[in-house]
C-alpha cells in the first residue's frame, strides 16, 4: 500500500502541474482575445485549432492515445474559446438529437447550442447571423443521402465549412422501461428508417408518430405513460426516460455523415474535399461530358448522387464530393470545364475531410 500511495501523490503532484498550465494557458488565450478585440479580427479559427491538433497528435509518443488527445484538446479549446468570445451553433433540436451530438464532437460542450425545430430552421439561423455555424445531416451510410438537406442548398447561398462523421445507435426509451406499456412510438423519420425492420419484428402492430427529431420524441414520450422513443443515450438521460432495449439500429455499422455550415468556407489544409451541386441539359452523353473535365485533370470523385430538382419535370440535381480545394489550379479548371455544359453549378464548398 506504501508504494500505491506513494504513486497517487505522483499523480495528484501532476494533476496539479496540469491544471496550473491550464490557467496559465487561459491567460495566454485572455490576452489573445483583447489583442483580437482591438483589430477587430474573428475570434475563431478553425484552420489555427486543425494545427494545434495536428501539431499535439504528431508529437504524442504515448501510451496515451491520440484519440482520446485529441477530444482533451478538443474540450480546452473549446473553453479557450468561450473565454474569448462563446461560439453560437446552430443544430436541430431540442438538445440532444444526433445533430447536437455532432455539433458536440466538433465545437466541444463550451460552445453555446442554439436548437432548431427543423434542418430548414437550422438555415435560418446561420443565414440571419444569429449563429456562426449550423450543423446538418446529410447522409446515411444505410439509408443514403438526406434530400431535404440538399434542397436547403439551393435554396440559402451558405458554404460547407466542414464536416463529421457520427456512428449512430438508436434506442427504445420509455418512462416505464416496460415494453409491455407502449401504445405507440415518436420517432424521427430517418431513425424510422434506420431501426425499419427491429420495429417489425419486435412492435408490429404499434403506431409511429412522426417526431421533428429523436431529442423531440424522447420528449413527447416523457410526457405519456404509453408512449415511447426512438433516440440516443444522451436524450435519455437529459429526458429522463429508461430504456427498453439499446441498439435497435437494423445495422451495426451506422454512420450519419454532418456537415458544417456558414458563410465561408476554409483556406486549404492539403487533405481537403469540395463538394458541389449541378444539374444538366437533357441530351444524351450529356453526364459524360460533364465527368469528363475531372478525369482529364485526375480528380478523384468520391461521391456522386442524382435526385429530382423538384422544380422542372424529369430534371435531376447531382450532388458530388471530390478530392482537393477550390484553390487548387485542377479543381479550378476542371469546374471552368464544365459550366458551359451545365443548367445550374453551386461550389458548396472545399473543407477537410473528416477527421479533427
Amino acid at each position: 500500500m506504501g508504494e500505491l500511495e506513494k504513486l497517487r501523490k505522483e499523480i495528484d503532484e501532476i494533476d496539479n502541474q496540469i491544471l496550473e498550465l491550464l490557467n496559465k494557458r487561459a491567460h495566454v488565450v485572455i490576452e489573445i482575445a483583447h489583442i483580437k478585440r482591438n483589430k477587430n479580427a474573428k475570434f475563431y479559427s478553425p484552420e489555427r485549432e486543425r494545427e494545434i491538433l495536428e501539431r499535439l497528435t504528431s508529437l504524442n509518443k504515448g501510451p496515451f492515445p491520440n484519440d482520446t488527445l485529441k477530444v482533451i484538446y478538443r474540450e480546452i479549446l473549446s473553453a479557450s474559446l468561450s473565454l474569448e468570445e462563446p461560439l453560437k451553433v446552430a443544430c436541430l433540436g431540442p438538445l440532444a438529437t444526433f445533430t447536437h451530438l455532432a455539433a458536440l464532437r466538433h465545437f466541444g460542450s463550451s460552445a453555446l447550442f442554439v436548437p432548431a425545430e427543423s434542418i430548414k430552421g437550422v438555415f435560418d439561423v446561420v443565414e440571419s447571423k444569429r449563429a456562426e455555424f449550423g450543423v446538418v445531416p446529410i447522409e446515411n451510410s444505410n439509408e443514403g443521402v438526406i434530400s431535404y438537406t440538399l434542397d436547403m442548398f439551393m435554396d440559402y447561398d451558405l458554404k460547407v465549412s466542414a464536416e463529421v462523421m457520427l456512428e449512430i445507435t438508436h434506442n427504445l426509451l420509455s418512462k416505464s422501461g416496460d415494453k409491455t406499456k407502449i401504445k405507440k412510438v415518436y420517432s424521427f423519420s430517418p431513425a424510422t428508417a434506420q431501426c425499419r425492420r427491429w420495429i417489425a419484428s419486435n412492435l408490429p402492430g404499434i403506431p409511429i408518430v412522426e417526431a421533428t427529431s429523436t431529442a423531440r420524441a424522447a420528449e413527447l414520450a416523457a410526457q405519456d405513460d404509453e408512449a415511447s422513443a426512438i433516440a440516443s443515450e444522451l436524450a435519455a438521460k437529459l429526458y429522463n426516460l429508461n430504456f427498453v432495449e439499446k441498439n435497435i439500429e437494423d445495422s451495426k455499422h451506422n454512420f450519419t455523415r454532418f456537415l458544417v455550415i456558414s458563410k465561408k468556407f476554409p483556406s486549404k489544409t492539403g487533405r481537403d474535399k469540395t463538394s458541389i451541386m449541378f444539374s444538366i441539359k437533357d441530351k444524351p452523353g450529356a453526364l459524360y461530358d460533364i465527368l469528363s473535365p475531372f478525369k482529364k485533370s485526375k480528380i478523384n470523385l468520391t461521391k456522386i448522387e442524382s435526385r429530382p430538382s423538384k422544380r422542372k419535370a424529369w430534371e435531376y440535381i447531382f450532388f458530388v464530393d471530390m478530392e482537393g480545394h477550390i484553390d487548387d489550379k485542377k479543381v479550378r479548371k476542371a469546374l471552368d470545364n464544365m459550366k458551359d455544359s451545365c443548367l445550374y453549378l453551386k461550389i458548396l464548398g472545399s473543407y477537410p475531410h473528416g477527421g479533427f
